[in-house]
This record gives C-alpha cells, structure tokens and sequence, in this order.
C-alpha cells in the first residue's frame, strides 16, 4: 500500500503571500513536488500553492498534468454508506500503489479541516499516513498566549446566535476555571472583532484572554491580558487576516 503524506500549507491564504522557505521545511516542498495525486479542499488554491512549490523545486509532472481531487463537503447529519463509498473512490490511487498528498487551504490537513475524514479512510484501507512538518495556527498561538499548555481544548467555532455564544461562553469559562484548561477557538476572519466583542462583554472581568493575529504573517501579533483590560484597550482586526482566541478564566 502506498503513503498518504499530509502536506502542510502556508498560514497567508487571503493575505500578501510569504516565502515559502521561511514556513516550511525544504524536505517538505521536495515531497510535495514528487507527487502527482491529490486530494484538497479547495483545488484551485491547491494549484496556487504547488505554483509557489514549483518556483523552488521543479514538479514531477506539469502542473496542469497533476491529479488534484477536491473533497467533498461534510455531509449534514453524518456520513452515508454513499459518502464512505465516494471517499473510497478519492483515494484509489493509494490503492493502484501510488503515493497521493492531503493539502487544507491553510495550516495543517485534518485539524479543524474535513480532511479528517480523508485520514480515517486511509487507515481503513491499510496505507501509510505520513504527517510532514509544518505551522498550525492553534499551537502556535498557544505557545506564545502564556496560558495554560499542558491541558487545553480546540473548541472550533463559537454559535453566531448571541444568546448561544453568550452560553457556550459561560460553560466554557466554568470549564476552564474548573480544570484549568486553556479554551481555544476561531472564527472566520471579518468576524473576529464580533467574536472580540463577545468575549469581553461575556467573560469574567478577571479571565486572562489571549489574542494572536496573523502567525507567520510580517503583520502577525499576539496579546495576552487581563478581560478588562482589552475592554478598555480593545484590538482592531484586518477582516482578511486570520486570528486565534485563547482564554483561561
């Protein structure tokens, strides 16, 4: 059986793109530019990064030539029989013996990304999945928040109704402060000065807040203080450049 190699990406999708050389390892762009299947969450973002590859170390096949398969979209309500069978389908070339390479738009694949299912479909078939080394906006922005790093949660998205994510809040802070355990989330980026504002009007005033902005980024950020003192000190946001949120009540 053949490998699946999770590629890792760069963290600038929408923003002025950085060298690749100064987020990724060399290793990593020879083996992304050795492979000529595919699967990615968005193809066309796909091809811009294996441009941007292609610019260091020369690619297997033309890029044109390269067999790149977008994944389907979770389904709602879990997977089907039909969803497990298209996923199988996706990665067939595994199984014809040729190695394929999992890209997310940004970041790691797989983590706070659908190519999680991906993943799980490849050790169902019995392949080798190869995580390579590369930059995930969620530890990153944990280790420079000061928080609490041996016991922390990824919680995802907050509800964009205001009086579940006022809830959601208020159970992840008594969380937090029960099991000192550092709360991580994020949000798409024109809604971070939203999800800003409810932390700070939600939160314990005394519940230390973690903000970073941009990892990776020449403009990349992060602020750790005190619920009131970003309320009166609050933070602008570019609605194009990502953001992680961290708090430890």
């Amino acid at each position: 059986m053949a490998r699946l190699l999770l590629i890792p990406n760069t963290l600038d999708l929408g923003c002025e793109p950085v060298p690749l050389a100064d987020v990724l390892p060399q290793g990593v762009l020879m083996q992304a530019a050795a492979l000529q299947h595919w699967i990615a969450e968005d193809a066309k973002s796909a091809r811009a990064f294996l441009k941007r590859v292609s610019a260091i170390t020369p690619l297997v096949r033309p890029l044109q030539e390269l067999n790149i398969r977008e994944l389907p979209r979770p389904p709602k309500g879990g997977r089907t029989t039909e969803d497990t069978k298209q996923m199988a389908d996706l990665l067939q070339p595994l199984v014809d013996g040729q190695d394929m390479g999992l890209i997310s738009e940004a970041g790691l694949p797989a983590v706070a990304d659908p190519g999680s299912a991906v993943v799980a479909q490849a050790h169902r078939l019995g392949a080798v999945v190869l995580p390579l080394s590369g930059p995930n906006s969620m530890m990153l922005a944990l280790a420079a928040s000061g928080l609490q790093g041996q016991s922390f949660a990824f919680v995802g998205y907050l509800p964009q109704d205001a009086a579940a994510r006022a809830a959601r809040l208020r159970e992840l802070q008594a969380r937090s402060r029960k099991e000192g355990q550092t709360q991580l989330l994020i949000e798409t980026p024109y809604r971070n000065a939203a999800v800003m504002a409810a932390l700070t009007e939600h939160l314990d005033e005394a519940t230390r807040l973690s903000v970073a902005s941009g990892l990776t980024l020449p403009q990349g950020w992060c602020r750790t203080a005190t619920v009131a003192q970003w309320r009166r000190s609050p933070p602008t946001f570019d609605k194009n450049v990502p953001a992680v949120f961290a708090f430890l009540a």
